[in-house]
């Protein structure tokens, strides 16, 4: 799958931009590898370091996974709706009024339980 840059961007968004939409219209679908930052990079005559960021933002936004020594890789559409309802709750929650500290406080609480 090729990545065509226009140029109205920063040069890592634009990347993540474009992947994410060939992910939610299903261009890319769940496994599928993305090229390496390297690769693309040649490919696009950028920086790698500019791919690893767009791969970064990309992950951050629960589209892709990356697995250390095999690439980077498209989550699966089920991690994706957990990462969006997560999300949404959180900004719910934040708009509640819930301060960060008592949120990460609550969220480590929960995952401590997990543990037992």
């Amino acid at each position: 799958m090729e990545i065509r840059l226009r140029g109205q961007k920063n040069i890592s968004e634009e990347i993540a931009e474009e992947y994410e939409k060939l992910i939610r219209y299903g261009a890319l679908r769940e496994g599928e590898k993305l090229p390496s930052c390297r690769a693309l990079a040649l490919q696009l005559g950028i920086n790698p370091n500019t791919a690893e960021r767009a791969f970064a933002e990309l992950e951050r936004r629960g589209l892709v996974r990356t697995i250390p020594k095999k690439g980077v890789f498209v989550c699966s559409s089920g991690e994706l709706l957990v990462h969006e309802e997560a999300k949404r709750q959180l900004s719910a929650i934040r708009q509640a009024g819930l301060p960060k500290e008592e949120l990460l406080a609550l969220i480590e609480e929960i995952y401590e339980e997990d543990e037992k």
